[in-house]
């Protein structure tokens, strides 16, 4: 039963045709040759959508690390009592930081950091703080204060309590936050070739500067099937975190 729900999983079978897709477009040659006769190559070929697939999820990876480890720590600073006087500026602050179009944002770090991917990771950083912070901030208060209490009265010290009961107890909510950051920055990351940084949103740009609509949806499918599969993924791991057994008891 178990390798049935496996076989029969639209992630697995998302995986397996944006896999195929990674791999084969060039195979598909005929068919965009036929779909829009007079382009030509009908399939980009500037570099291997592996290879800008890399690009893009290390340009994602990068990101989304740092905004986790920033927002988890700024998330946790503000719901201890040394923190709370600070938690409407940490969340004014990153509700800014969104605020801003990833757009400008590079506009802005291009002359500091010059063209690449540097200033790609710093729009997604600045763009990816608000969920996490805001869903770490609400999965640590939600923890139930009575769940606080007893781990108090067992003995537990404050860098005990964090770890075996507020991350833990929060870990399904925080995941979520994380979940749409990463989503978010695998489709912002395409305006990133723009600026030099190579991902799949280089087919896109190409294709719109040279008037390839082969080129646009190629890159456009591959995208959207990369995000596609990250939040089912993300799902998955929010399930499993939920399932009976793998909370603590305290």
């Amino acid at each position: 039963m178990r390798r049935f729900s496996i076989i029969t999983s639209p992630a697995l079978w998302v995986g397996v045709f944006f896999t195929a897709l990674l791999f084969g477009m060039p195979q598909l040659a005929p068919a965009f040759e036929w779909s829009f006769p007079g382009v030509s190559p009908p399939v980009f070929e500037r570099g291997s959508f592996f290879a800008l697939w890399l690009s893009h999820a290390g340009l994602v990876l990068a990101a989304s690390g740092a905004a986790t480890v920033l927002g988890m720590v700024l998330a946790i600073f503000v719901t201890r009592p040394a923190g709370r006087d600070f938690r409407s500026l940490v969340s004014t602050l990153a509700a800014v930081g969104q605020t801003f179009p990833p757009a400008a944002v590079l506009a802005l770090a291009v002359p500091a950091l010059g063209f690449g991917p540097r200033p790609t990771i710093v729009a997604l950083f600045l763009y990816g703080l608000l969920p996490i912070i805001e869903n770490a901030i609400a999965g640590f208060e939600g923890v139930p204060a009575a769940t606080r209490e007893a781990a108090r009265g067992m003995g537990l010290s404050p860098w005990q309590l964090l770890r075996d009961v507020d991350l833990p107890l929060a870990a399904p909510v925080i995941l979520a936050g994380v979940r749409v950051s990463v989503t978010i920055a695998i489709g912002t990351a395409t305006i990133g070739s723009t600026v030099g940084a190579l991902t799949l949103g280089t087919p896109i740009f190409d294709g719109l500067a040279g008037n390839k609509l082969p080129f646009v949806i190629q890159g456009a499918v591959l995208v959207a099937l990369f995000a596609i599969l990250t939040d089912m993924l993300f799902a998955r791991l929010e399930r499993w975190l939920q399932l009976p057994g793998t909370q603590p008891a305290v």
